[in-house]
């Protein structure tokens, strides 16, 4: 166990690496089964592509074909070539899937040390130290608890959020005792979030372990899981990084639990068929993985693009370019996706997936800068235009529908040119073959749909899944129900991404703020702010396609009908109640829901019995007040040097210290403090000493107030 300057961390110094740790990676051409399995995805999805772009061009080129017709036929086939490798890749995963391998007995030893790192921000401290405990009694009962060490890291800027996870922390370490080798430590800054915060810790502690597993703040893992992710990162020195596949469980509301089954049914096809055909040159998911330490500090260390966010700065979605860097180094990056026991949760409504979806945009966008840095993998590239094309897909759809509406419009209601420019012998009027498009829209459904399909039917033959799940035709019903819903939510998120995009190709940065993860709906004149304009523009849509043709908004009817429904299906979409609903009805129900694994079982305990302690509930200088032990335990676990007070920083301390000097009560500097000067005492040793020598209003004056 590392030596300890207090509780809160071990000894602030990086061990440098020895000559046997700083050995290469063995440079490994990819398998021929790999090779194979990419052959059949990306030839498969070229072919596809291929015959779906001839047919569109067989649709529209009845006569003559217009510019504007070339423009639908170019934004087709981009289209169209992103689901047919989706659906190649899940055709992939499906047929590997039919092949379910036996799991292995469980390692009965570990050689080297591991750190379980969780950075948390802003989080509800209930919650994650509940998570983080659960992990730990789940990883104590594997017998091997001793090779694991766990780190709360937090960068968190709310002062009642970062008090509260001291007291929790601080109460954990007392009720666990030394032995379960906990540690805090809170950055005064979250300089570059989270990707700086796991920088932070391995810079200053990496050095003790050989491998980190990154949490998130939603994430659970059994000890089993992560014993086997240990043991394989041993078993393979080239392994640079091992990811495993979190599947959604514990949530409730409609849109959670619709996302839930939706991750649960089809999830896995996808997952195994990427893990299938990228082989070692694999991705990383940033949480639920397992990292050799020594590799991610040699190679892992992000730069800050030229020029100002959103498409400079700091790189939001780091995890993607570590993966890359790795690889490049020569480090292995691949996934088990078969790797039972590692979870998460999903956002709790349409809205709250959007806000996280904004700043996933930037990020994937800002991989337009990276993605031809040198020396990087073929596939790593690949990895990068699918993150950037799968935010561009949104747009390019939109542009379709566009083009589409202007084609039916003109074929409507412009007249030919009969004596045009060159001096053609016909006009060129746009003509399609209603029957080859009604077959290439059924193509287009079905491959669009496949991965569904591909999922359901593993749930309907594997007999112990079917049954937990309601049996075949509760499992049918609720594919029906997230099949229709998903298909009314789709134009809402089109335009939804579509804004995203457009935002930051207009210089909008996101930031960065934490997100909502408990079940509770918001405010419905929210909701309707934010989905008013969606619901004009399926109006519009609607009013425009049945004046031009009765044809044209059939065909648009499933878009138009979205949009129309968007602040109702939003609204519908964080319910508790629509959620429970259903789940008493048995439908969107998975294995997981029916019979919840132990771990999640004990985190919810947990949760219950940390809420009833109140450390999310008390006011920070409260707290530091009327608690001395809590008090000086802070104080100690505060940085040696203080951060420089220049600038704003300067000017919050000295109004925070103007006003500590007019309080008479602790009353009175809780009500006078914003939340940024309050930050500033916490931080600062003279100003703490000055809130403890305030005196307390008496009883009787706060009873008449």
């Amino acid at each position: 166990m590392p030596p300890e300057k207090h509780l809160d961390m071990p000894t602030q110094h990086l061990r440098r690496w020895s000559a046997d740790q700083e050995r290469k990676p063995v440079r490994q051409n990819p398998r021929l089964g790999t090779w194979l399995a990419r052959l059949f995805v990306f030839g498969g999805g070229l072919l596809l592509t291929a015959y779906g772009t001839y047919e569109m061009y067989q649709v529209v080129s009845v006569s003559r074909t217009t510019a504007l017709q070339w423009v639908l036929v170019a934004l087709f086939t981009i289209n169209f070539s992103w689901i047919a490798v989706a659906f190649t890749s899940a055709l992939l995963g499906f047929f590997a899937l039919l092949r379910r391998r036996p799991v292995g007995p469980l390692p009965s030893a570990l050689q080297a040390r591991t750190a379980i790192v969780m950075p948390v921000y802003n989080e509800q401290t209930a919650r994650t130290y509940a998570a983080l405990e659960a992990i730990y009694e789940s990883v104590e009962a594997t017998g091997l608890g001793e090779s694991f060490d766990y780190f709360i890291l937090s960068d968190t800027t709310n002062p009642d959020a970062w008090v509260a996870e001291e007291r929790a922390f601080l109460a954990l370490r007392e009720r666990l005792g030394p032995k379960a080798r906990f540690y805090y430590r809170h950055r005064p800054k979250n300089h570059h979030r989270k990707a700086g915060n796991i920088a932070d810790f391995v810079s200053r502690w990496g050095g003790h372990y050989e491998h980190m597993l990154v949490l998130d703040a939603d994430s659970l893992m059994t000890g089993e899981c992560i014993v086997r992710l240990a043991a394989a990162m041993e078993a393979d020195p080239d392994a640079g990084i091992i990811q495993s596949l979190p599947l959604i469980i514990n949530r409730n509301t409609l849109f959670a639990r619709l996302q839930q089954y939706a991750a649960r049914v089809t999830g896995p096809v996808i997952a195994m068929g990427l893990s299938v055909w990228m082989g070692r040159d694999g991705n990383y998911w940033g949480h639920n993985a397992i990292i050799r330490t020594k590799a991610f500090a040699a190679h892992g260390g992000l730069p800050d693009l030229r020029g100002k966010p959103p498409f400079g700065g700091h790189i939001l979605s780091h995890d993607f370019v570590e993966a890359a860097l790795l690889r490049r180094a020569g480090w292995d990056v691949y996934m088990l996706p078969d790797l039972e026991g590692s979870y998460e949760e999903s956002p709790p409504s349409l809205i709250d997936l959007s806000a996280r979806d904004r700043r996933w945009c930037q990020g994937n966008l800002q991989h337009m800068r990276v993605i031809t840095a040198k020396g990087l993998k073929l596939p790593t590239r690949q990895h990068f235009a699918t993150g950037i094309m799968s935010y561009l897909a949104s747009p390019f759809w939109l542009f379709q529908l566009i083009v589409g509406i202007a084609l039916v419009l003109q074929t409507t209601y412009i007249r030919p040119e009969y004596f045009s420019r060159d001096f053609r012998l016909y006009p060129i009027w746009p003509r399609f073959d209603p029957e080859r498009a009604l077959a290439l829209f059924a193509l287009t459904m079905g491959i669009l749909l496949a991965p569904k399909i591909f999922g359901l039917i593993l749930m309907l033959i594997r007999g112990k899944e079917r049954r937990a799940s309601g049996g075949g035709l509760r499992l049918i019903a609720s594919s029906t129900l997230e099949i229709i819903l998903s298909a009314l939510l789709a134009p809402i998120l089109m335009l939804i991404q579509s804004g995203s995009v457009f935002q930051i190709l207009l210089g909008r940065d996101t930031g960065w703020q934490p997100q909502r993860r408990d079940d509770g709906s918001i405010p419905f004149r929210d909701i309707v702010r934010r989905h008013r304009a969606h619901t004009v523009l399926g109006a519009l849509a609607g009013i425009s396609a049945f004046m031009i043709a009765t044809s044209l908004f059939l065909w648009m009817s499933p878009t138009i009908i979205g949009l129309l429904l968007a602040i109702p299906l939003s609204w519908l979409s964080g319910q508790l109640g629509a959620g429970l609903a259903l789940k008493r009805l048995g439908l969107l129900m998975t294995p997981e829901e029916h019979r919840p694994p132990t771990i999640a079982t004990r985190a919810n305990e947990l949760q219950i019995r940390n809420a009833t302690l109140g450390f999310d509930d008390e006011d920070s200088l409260r707290a530091i007040y009327s608690d001395p032990v809590l008090r000086e335990r802070h104080i100690e676990m505060l940085p040696t040097v203080a951060p420089r007070k220049r600038g704003i920083i300067e000017t919050e301390r000295a109004l925070a210290e103007a006003k500590l000097v007019d309080a008479e009560t602790i009353e009175d500097a809780i009500s006078w403090l914003h939340p940024k000067e309050r930050m500033v005492v916490l931080h600062d040793r003279a100003l703490l000493n000055m809130l403890v020598h305030l005196k307390k209003k008496p009883a009787d004056a706060q009873a008449a107030e």
